[in-house]
């Protein structure tokens, strides 16, 4: 299960993998579900399908497909960034297992290499969460998620605040089947939120339903997170 992961971890990306055409079935549908959410269509940026903005507790976010920014997704990636201005010293990931040993089995080689580490400013944060943070869980979630996902925290005490039971149903009820191996993960990092993953489909629940849990996402970081002031 971990194989397509770790090719994906050392391959090159500069030529012979370039993505096909971003999907165009999607742009119709895409426009009418903005226009019912009251988010906005944006320029997208190089090679992207689309991009929508939006706010969530009066903080800026922004959605889109593209072209994949981690050598870890193929095809297209989904990618979401909120500037929610919390706590910059939270970190918190959750990501699904496959990709989490996958980025670890690489991280432990890149990390026994201080000097190549810090020399390398491409590195992916996410590579780093994992190799500096440390695993969690906590009784409150079912042991079917804990089989699913990975919860990476530099403070342990800080992950069930971010991920609640209401947030973890969203990770594991998908309105189109994600299967486990899916490259995907949601971050909070330097005051930021982040998501990432595989966009195997045109599917357009699949797409309300990750912009959902992005904003839920979202919510609990400003509710758990925001500094006073």
């Amino acid at each position: 299960m971990f194989d397509r992961l770790r090719k994906a971890l050392g391959r090159d990306t500069s030529g012979a993998d370039t993505p096909k055409s971003p999907p165009s079935t999607l742009l119709g549908p895409v426009s009418q579900w903005a226009a019912a959410e009251g988010l906005q269509l944006a320029a997208p940026g190089g090679g992207a399908a689309f991009a929508v903005n939006g706010s969530v507790g009066g903080r800026p976010w922004r959605m889109e497909l593209g072209r994949p920014s981690r050598k870890f997704i193929r095809g297209q990636e989904l990618r979401a960034r909120a500037e929610l201005d919390i706590d910059p010293s939270v970190l918190l990931m959750v990501l699904n297992r496959p990709l989490k040993e996958a980025l670890e089995k690489q991280a432990y080689a890149l990390f026994t290499d201080d000097l190549r580490t810090s020399a390398d400013p491409n590195l992916p944060e996410e590579m780093r969460l994992v190799a500096m943070a440390q695993e969690t869980g906590w009784s409150e979630l079912p042991s079917a998620f804990w089989k699913r996902w990975s919860v990476v925290a530099e403070n342990a005490a800080q992950a069930p605040q971010w991920i609640d039971v209401p947030l973890a149903r969203r990770l594991m009820d998908w309105p189109v089947p994600l299967e486990p191996q899916v490259p995907f993960l949601l971050m909070l990092l330097r005051g930021k939120a982040y998501l990432r993953m595989e966009q195997g489909t045109e599917d357009l629940a699949l797409l309300q339903h990750a912009a959902a849990l992005f904003t839920a996402a979202c919510e609990n970081a400003l509710d758990a997170f925001t500094t006073p002031g």
